[in-house]
């Protein structure tokens, strides 16, 4: 399979979309509302591999993982580039939680995605503040777990992230 994230000889992604970087680490807490439906049997294929911080994360969780192939893809990919992941992901016929933006959702091609093969979103309440070299701060954009084949039982599911006390609730919310 295809690790889409290039690697420089100091290690280091070396990705550029309008003068902004893709080098953004995810924190620990991103993946708490997404631990409560992965097995920890599966093999997680960490495909946007980078420095492996993501990888280290879910190590510490228990999960085994992988950056060439596995049972689940599981990654916050480079964002000038989700569009390529999301087809490899649905290609792969693999389940897959993206931790992306929420203008992911925008675009022709990957509406057409979506609509071929199904999607289902892990939103959290607030901005992640992702680990950004030689940058402090939240995010200015709000992201979610973009999921296929993981079988949530909604469509639909806002979680409460408090990244203080790394609390989790889901709110099932009758429209």
């Amino acid at each position: 399979m295809l690790n889409l994230v290039r690697q420089s000889k100091s290690r280091k992604p070396k990705l550029m979309m309008n003068g902004h970087t893709d080098e953004i680490y995810t924190p620990k807490y991103a993946l708490n509302p997404l631990l409560p439906y992965l097995k920890k049997e599966w093999i997680i294929w960490e495909n946007a591999w980078g420095t492996g911080v993501l990888a280290k994360h879910l190590r510490e969780k228990g999960f085994k993982v992988d950056n060439r192939d596995g049972d689940i893809i599981v990654t916050n990919p480079p964002y000038s580039k989700k569009e390529e992941f999301l087809e490899i992901a649905y290609k792969s016929r693999k389940p897959f939680a993206y931790l992306l933006p929420l203008t992911a959702l925008e675009g022709i091609k990957r509406g057409a995605l979506y609509k071929k093969y199904g999607l289902q979103l892990i939103i959290p309440n607030r901005r992640i503040n992702f680990i950004m070299p030689n940058k402090q701060g939240t995010a200015w954009f709000q992201t979610a777990w973009f999921t296929n084949g993981l079988n949530l039982p909604r469509d639909l599911i806002f979680v409460e992230l408090d990244k203080t006390t790394i609390k989790l609730r889901e709110h099932f919310k009758k429209c």
